[in-house]
């Protein structure tokens, strides 16, 4: 699929998501031992990396969106990659409101709660993520095998493809 962002030859998108996904995941482990050991300083790192997750989130998102658009219509990629983002902009939503209600001084569990449920919603669509990628090989280069060229000295993975019998 061409249309995608690319560094390096690789999709933008699937280098920036692992910043957002590390540092919310992060965040609600820290709450957890935070509500199982205590101590405010599990509490504190755990709001910086909320605030740090949901900013590169929304950065992951641009990249996502323009890759998104350049999926054909009518295809299961689009529709899944639809469910992948709409899903996203919704756990983005459940970690931000989790991220607002910490500045109030007695929040409760609350906070607690919306960041778990944006992790479970988060892993659900990663997993969308990685069923674009590895199933429907969205952003994989159409000649990628176990012995393509570096993408740093070839446009594409397929100047130097084996046989197609051959591939795994």
């Amino acid at each position: 699929m061409s249309g995608e962002p690319k560094f390096l030859g690789h999709p933008v998108h699937q280098m920036v998501v692992v910043f957002p996904l590390g540092l919310l995941g992060t965040s609600f482990l820290f709450d957890v031992a935070h509500k199982t050991m205590g101590g405010r300083d599990w509490s504190v790192a755990s709001q910086k990396m909320l605030g740090a997750g949901v900013m590169s989130g929304l950065g992951a998102a641009v990249f996502g969106l323009i890759d998104w658009l350049a999926i054909p219509a009518g295809t299961r990629a689009k529709r899944i990659g639809l469910l992948h983002g709409v899903g996203n902009v919704f756990a983005m939503g459940l970690f931000g409101a989790s991220l607002l209600l910490r500045r109030k001084a007695h929040a409760g569990t609350a906070p607690f709660l919306l960041s778990g449920a944006g992790f479970c919603l988060s892993m659900g669509t990663a997993w969308l993520g990685g069923e674009l990628v590895d199933r429907l090989s969205v952003g994989v280069d159409d000649g990628a095998n176990l012995n393509a060229p570096n993408s740093l000295f070839h446009k594409h993975a397929n100047t130097h493809a084996r046989p197609a019998e051959t591939r795994v």
